[in-house]
């Protein structure tokens, strides 16, 4: 029997994903999100709160990057995601992470992370629901730790985690359990 609970944001898993942006003085901007993700082949939605100081870096500098944060850095991740940069300055460097410039877009690229997209900001929009961000794809960066021997994401080897929105847990994700397009096939009519 099932009980209702009425409206709640309860889909799991959320992904976990990190937006790195610039401030205006130049410095990094880190915040981890879990409301968006793919919505094309070479776009993203970011579905965020218009008062985050990376909207506003967003709409200044046009680009972006995302990032899955792997369980090595889920401490400095979940703590960019509690503080803001609107108040804490140095929010990125108490981290201790590392950032480079992106070759592509004008955003960072942090090191630790193993799987990193390099977006520019293709629209923002004001929603009566919230604030989205699409952005377009126009390059992907993977640490060659995280790639099988055909240069290939291998998933198992981010050690990314997800986001419970119910429970406000994260997960470690990795262990494959079937194959798409393949596992169900067995129910169609021939």
């Amino acid at each position: 029997m099932k009980k209702s609970l009425g409206v709640k944001p309860y889909l799991f898993p959320m992904p976990t994903y990190m937006i790195g942006t610039y401030n205006e003085d130049g410095s990094v901007d880190e915040m981890m999100m879990a409301w968006g993700g793919i919505c094309a082949e070479d776009m993203v939605a970011l579905n965020l709160e218009a008062a985050h100081k990376t909207v506003a870096n967003l709409k200044a500098r046009k680009a972006f990057t995302l990032a899955a944060p792997g369980t090595d850095t889920l401490a400095e991740s979940d703590y960019l995601g509690i503080d803001t940069a609107n108040k804490t300055a140095d929010k990125f460097a108490r981290t201790k992470l590392h950032a480079v410039k992106s070759q592509n877009v004008d955003a960072p690229v942090i090191e630790e992370y193993p799987l990193t997209l390099e977006c520019t900001v293709e629209e923002i929009q004001e929603q009566p629901y919230g604030l989205r961000v699409l952005g377009r794809i126009v390059n992907v960066l993977a640490d060659e730790k995280a790639l099988d021997g055909k240069g290939t994401v291998d998933v198992s080897k981010l050690n990314a985690f997800v986001f419970d929105q119910i429970n406000y847990g994260y997960y470690a994700i990795g262990e494959k359990a079937g194959v798409a397009w393949h596992s169900g096939a067995k129910f169609i009519k021939k």
